[in-house]
C-alpha cells in the first residue's frame, strides 16, 4: 500500500510538472527504499519452529535458521550453566552468591538486590524462571566465572558443544547487545539439552510463582496452567526482539517443543504459540497413523545356504531356511560329511539386537553424496538423534563400489520414527538392524 501510494504521488507530480518527473521518480524510489529499511527490521524479528521433542521431527518452521535477538531466552543457557555447576558439585542449592554493585544496577526487570547482599542458588534459579531478573543473571555470571563477560564466553562455548552453531552470547541476561544472537532451531536444541542433561532440576521450569522477601513474583510464561501439558520453559522481550517464547508441552504420550520469536505483544505471541502447538499435535496424530517403513530381510549366512542345499526334498516342508539370492543359479545337492553338522552353525533368522539399530539414507557411487545426505537427514531429524553414529560404508559389488550412508546406534523405535520423518521430507530411508546388510537402496549417480 505504501509503495502504491508513493507511485501515485510520483505520477501526480509528473502530470503537473513534466520537467520534474525524473527527479520525482528518483525521489520516490529513495523514499520507498528508506521505508523498506525502516520496515524490514520489525518484519525480520519473527521466527518460529515446532518439533517433536522425542524424535526432533520438524512440524512447522518459519525462518528457523535466521539469526534473531534471543532477549531473556538467553537465561535458559544461564540456567543450563547453573544446573551444570550443581551437577558437578561446584555449587549447592544452599550456596550463597554475592551481589556486586554492577549486578544491582542492571535495568529492569530486577529482583531488587543490593550491593553486598547474598542470594541462594535456589532463589536465583526461581528468580530467573519466574521474574526473569536481570540483576540475578549477572550475579550468577559473576559468581561462576568472575565477570559476566567471561561467563558469556563460557556460555557461547557450551552452546557450540550442544550444536548451537548460530548462537553467540554477550551477557547472562539477554539485555540488548548487537552481538547476542541465536536462532529458533538453536533454541530448540537448548530446550532439548537442558531437559535431557538435568532431569533433577528441569521441573523448576513449572514454577508458577516465587515468593522473595514478602513479595510474590508470578511466572511470565502464561501457558503454564492455561495450555494443557505445558511444562515450561521461558519467555523473553526487548524492543529489538519483540516477544519471544520457548514452550515445552507433553500430552497423551506426545512431546512438542515450540519457539516463537518476534511477537507483537505477549498475548498475541501466546495465542500464536498455542495455534502452532495445536497444529503440531494434529500433525503428529496423522503421522502416527501412517504405515511404518518395511524392514529389510536379513541376508542368509553361508552355513544356512549350505544346509539348505543338503536337505532332502521330502524334508523341505519341515525346515525353514532363508532363500538364496535370486540372481544366483541353484546348485545340485552335494554330499556333506556327517561331522559337518557337528560344527556347522544352524542358521535361523533371529530377532535383531534392539540397541544396535540404525537407518540407511541412501547408497551412492562416491562418498561425497553419502556424507551430504547424512547432513541433510540430521538437519531434518534435529537434536533428538544426536547420539547416533554417522557412518559411510564402502561396499564392493559386482557392478562396482557403492557408499552407504547410515546413522547407527539407535533403538528400533528411534530408527522407525526417524524414517517416518524423512519419508515425509521425500528422503530415502530404511530402518536397519546393525547386523543386516542392505543393498537394495537405489544408487544416485
Amino acid at each position: 500500500m505504501i509503495v502504491e501510494a508513493l507511485g501515485n504521488f510520483v505520477k501526480g507530480l509528473a502530470f503537473k510538472r513534466p520537467g520534474f518527473a525524473g527527479t520525482a521518480l528518483i525521489g520516490g524510489f529513495l523514499v520507498v527504499a528508506a521505508l523498506a529499511v525502516q520496515i524490514s527490521p520489525a518484519a525480520a524479528r519473527y521466527a518460529s519452529l515446532v518439533v517433536d521433542g522425542r524424535t526432533g521431527m520438524e512440524l512447522y518452521s518459519r525462518h528457523a535458521d535466521t539469526k534473531r535477538y534471543p532477549a531473556s531466552l538467553t537465561k535458559i543457557m544461564t540456567l543450563y550453566m547453573t544446573f551444570d555447576a550443581l551437577k558437578r558439585g561446584k555449587w549447592k542449592l544452599s550456596t550463597r552468591l554475592k551481589v556486586s554493585r554492577r549486578a544491582s544496577r542492571q535495568p529492569q526487570t530486577r529482583l531488587g538486590l543490593k550491593p553486598g547482599q547474598t542470594i541462594t542458588v535456589r532463589e536465583a534459579i526461581l528468580a530467573l524462571i519466574t521474574r526473569s531478573a536481570n540483576d540475578v543473571a549477572t550475579v550468577i555470571g559473576e559468581n561462576l566465572a568472575g565477570t559476566e563477560l567471561k561467563f558469556a564466553r563460557l556460555m557461547t562455548r557450551r552452546a557450540q558443544v550442544l550444536g548451537m552453531k548460530s548462537t553467540t552470547f554477550r551477557n547472562a541476561s539477554g539485555l540488548p547487545n548487537r552481538g547476542q544472537l541465536s536462532t529458533a532451531r538453536d533454541m530448540v536444541k537448548l530446550a532439548v539439552a537442558i531437559r535431557r542433561d538435568f532431569p533433577r532440576y528441569y521441573p523448576y521450569f513449572r514454577t508458577k510463582q516465587f515468593r522473595y522477601k514478602g513479595r510474590v513474583f508470578k511466572n511470565h510464561n502464561k501457558l503454564l496452567g492455561r495450555y494443557v501439558g505445558t511444562e515450561g520453559i521461558k519467555t523473553g522481550y526487548t524492543n529489538a526482539s519483540g516477544y519471544n517464547l520457548v514452550a515445552s508441552v507433553r500430552r497423551e504420550g506426545k512431546h512438542l517443543i515450540g519457539v516463537v520469536f518476534g511477537g507483537k505483544t505477549g498475548a498475541r505471541r501466546d495465542r500464536h504459540m498455542i495455534r502452532l502447538l495445536d497444529r503440531g499435535f494434529v500433525k503428529m496424530t496423522r503421522i502416527a497413523k501412517m504405515p511404518k517403513p518395511p524392514l529389510p530381510m536379513p541376508r542368509p549366512t553361508p552355513g544356512a545356504l549350505l544346509l539348505a542345499q543338503a536337505v532332502p526334498a521330502e524334508a523341505e516342508s519341515n525346515v525353514v531356511v532363508a532363500a538364496a539370492p535370486a540372481k544366483e543359479e541353484p546348485q545340485a545337492p552335494t554330499a556333506i560329511p556327517t561331522e559337518f553338522f557337528e560344527r556347522a552353525e544352524i542358521a535361523s533368522v533371529a530377532p535383531p539386537v534392539l540397541r544396535h539399530w540404525g537407518i540407511q539414507v541412501g547408497a551412492y557411487s562416491n562418498d561425497g553424496p553419502a556424507k551430504a545426505i547424512i547432513v541433510t537427514a540430521r538437519d531434518h531429524l534435529g537434536p533428538a538423534l544426536r547420539h547416533g553414529r554417522e557412518r559411510v560404508e564402502r561396499v564392493h559389488r559386482r557392478h562396482g563400489t557403492i557408499y552407504r550412508a547410515r546413522i547407527m546406534g539407535l533403538r528400533e523405535v528411534e530408527a522407525r520414527d526417524a524414517c517416518a520423518i524423512l519419508v515425509t521430507k521425500h528422503l530415502p530411508c530404511v530402518p536397519v538392524p546393525g547386523d543386516v546388510d542392505v543393498a537394495s537402496v537405489p544408487l544416485d549417480n
